[in-house]
């Protein structure tokens, strides 16, 4: 969600902040802003909207200083406004915030008995507030910030920039990511490794509860304990190139279109050698003894849970429930002995899916986490952490990722189902040829992206879709609905093809689109009798299919959309493009904002 930067530099910090904000507008925004100190004054900009209009406003009303913070917010409360837009300032300090203050009407209600006014609606401003209430009572600003921070309740990441103060930061964490770059005569604050890529390699990760004093000679850092503790200092590998739309016209585009690449990758890294074993990266983990598996995640990655859940149980035949992490913890279930708890998320740091981890730690026998940022908070706590090799996504709407998930979770099935003994060595054998395969047949897909664009420009046409699966189908149906949801704003709901006569098929008429995820399996006739029941009806059928499956049940479809033959286990990742690239080229043809939905977040870093 929101994004924070800060410099303390050697040179004009304005532009260095909008540049670092524009590396964090993948998380998506409503408005940002920057505030600086100069010749010991402390001065802010604010804008609505996207960081041009705050470009457009620092070339009108300059703001010198090498000493400042920034933040890209999306709104929680109150309303986008320039207003409600950070940093907020309290005379001589300038707070940014990532996350909710849960008690901030607690502090409101604090600060009026003491005749402090306000002028916003938002959280954030009480931290401003009650911090230049401390300075104005006599503490210097770390003590200020300090003790505003014992108050808190809640989640948040935040940065205090003072008046008067040209080489001081403080920042804190706790539930939200911040990290601390180190330079040379220079140190920055940012949410994540990426808004600090072009200025330093080295970052310190804060760990839950610290607070940093930060000044250009360096950084002093707290536990929440109060005690010093040092940080380890890691040198990001980051593919700054994987951050630029390399000739595409979105970052979404670029990412569909490198999916066989990171799949390779993904690939080779748990299928190193010439044999069929699958290798975990320093782990003794052993499925043999496991009883049960929960898997827990949100939105997409919800829905790669939900397509693992088939192959753990028809692979390795071990139960699996499949939770939204936002609702795990709050029902409080058991966890039984034998119990490996699995999470998923592209960020490393979705609240709900930490939470629900924080949950199970002491209580699952392992925990075992999917993720993208190696460095991530979910990967730390977690007691082995398989890394999906996407590289950096920028596009709100998730899609590389996706596929990684799906393919680093499909290994570890199979690894699940080597340790149990649940496969023959022959079957082994034919699941890692069609994974190693799996790149050139992606490959193929991406070929029928103008079959796609052209079914994708009749279905700009709708207000309503509807998407249908079977088996493995039915999650990446609910995927695809999702995708198309977020970027076309189109409304989108998937079931399970059996579940159409259960109710969804009153909604059928003649205007309603139905895209039919349909590979020539063992449960293609019976989806494609669903299919007819639609049609019968008048719906406009989008038949996703193989080439034996167009060729026995394209009769009377509205459109079809032909993807090559592969392994029944693989048809989720490959049936994933051709979603993805539906909704791509919908939004396109509507117009909308594809890589930055309207209210949407990539790093959803609050409950």
């Amino acid at each position: 969600m929101c994004g924070i930067v800060g410099v303390l530099g050697s040179h004009e910090v304005a532009p260095m902040l909008v540049e670092a904000l524009k590396r964090l507008e993948y998380r998506g925004y409503d408005s940002a802003g920057i505030a600086t100190v100069n010749n010991g004054a402390l001065d802010r900009r604010r804008a609505v909207g996207k960081l041009v209009n705050l470009s457009d406003l620092l070339v009108h009303q300059p703001l010198a200083g090498k000493s400042g913070i920034g933040h890209t917010r999306w709104a929680t409360h109150g309303a986008p406004s320039v207003n409600n837009a950070h940093p907020h300032r309290a005379d001589g300090v300038a707070v940014v915030h990532n996350g909710i203050i849960e008690n901030y009407r607690e502090l409101r209600a604090d600060l009026a008995e003491q005749g402090v006014e306000f002028t916003t609606d938002t959280d954030t401003e009480t931290v401003a507030l009650l911090t230049e209430l401390h300075m104005r009572n006599g503490a210097d600003p770390v003590v200020a910030a300090n003790q505003t921070l014992d108050r808190l309740q809640g989640a948040f990441a935040l940065a205090f920039l003072f008046d008067g103060h040209e080489d001081l930061i403080v920042a804190a964490r706790k539930g939200s990511p911040l990290a601390i770059g180190h330079g040379e005569g220079e140190m920055y604050v940012g949410s994540d490794a990426i808004a600090l890529a072009p200025m330093t390699d080295r970052i310190s990760y804060l760990e839950e509860g610290d607070r940093a004093v930060v000044t250009r000679a360096g950084v002093d850092i707290f536990d929440e304990q109060g005690k010093p503790v040092i940080r380890e200092i890691r040198t990001i590998q980051l593919d700054t190139a994987r951050v630029d739309k390399a000739g595409h016209k979105h970052f979404m585009a670029k990412e569909i279109a490198e999916q066989p690449e990171v799949i390779g990758e993904a690939i080779r890294h748990y299928l190193p050698s010439g044999d069929d074993a699958v290798h975990l990266p320093g782990t003794d983990l052993d499925f043999s003894n496991v009883q049960r598996l929960t898997m827990v995640a949100c939105g997409t990655a919800y829905y790669a849970c939900l397509t693992a859940k088939y192959w753990f149980e028809q692979l390795a035949r071990i139960p699996v429930e499949v939770d939204v992490a936002s609702e795990f913890r709050y029902r409080e279930p058991p966890i039984p002995d034998g119990t490996v708890a699995l999470f998923v998320s592209q960020s490393g740091e979705t609240a709900d899916t930490l939470a629900a981890l924080r949950y199970c730690s002491g209580k699952a026998d392992r925990i075992v986490s999917v993720v993208n940022v190696a460095e991530s908070s979910i990967a730390r706590e977690s007691d082995l952490a398989l890394p999906i090799h996407a590289g950096v996504e920028i596009g709100v709407a998730s899609t590389k990722a996706f596929t990684c998930q799906l393919t680093v979770l499909l290994m570890l099935a199979l690894k699940a189902a080597t340790d149990r003994g649940t496969l023959s060595a022959e079957t082994l054998a034919d699941h890692v040829a069609a994974l190693r395969g799996l790149p050139s047949v992606l490959n193929v897909a991406l070929d029928q992206n103008d079959a796609i664009r052209s079914a994708a420009q009749r279905l700009s046409e709708a207000r309503d879709v509807l998407f249908l699966g079977r088996g493995l189908m039915y999650p990446l149906a609910l995927e695809g609905a999702l995708k198309l949801k977020e970027i076309s704003y189109i409304h989108a709901e998937a079931y399970a093809s059996g579940e159409l006569k259960h109710g969804p098929i009153a909604l059928i008429d003649q205007q309603m689109p139905v895209v039919v995820m349909a590979p020539r399996d063992a449960l293609f006739d019976k989806t494609v009798s669903n299919m007819q029941e639609v049609m019968a009806r008048k719906g406009k059928v989008i038949l996703v299919s193989d080439e034996r499956g167009i060729a026995e049940a394209s009769d009377g479809v509205w459109s079809t959309i032909r993807m090559p033959r592969i392994h029944n286990s693989l048809t989720p990742i490959l049936y994933a493009v051709p979603a993805q690239l539906l909704a791509y080229h919908t939004a396109v043809a509507k117009g909308t904002d594809v890589d930055q939905p309207r209210n949407l977040a990539k790093s959803v870093t609050v409950e």
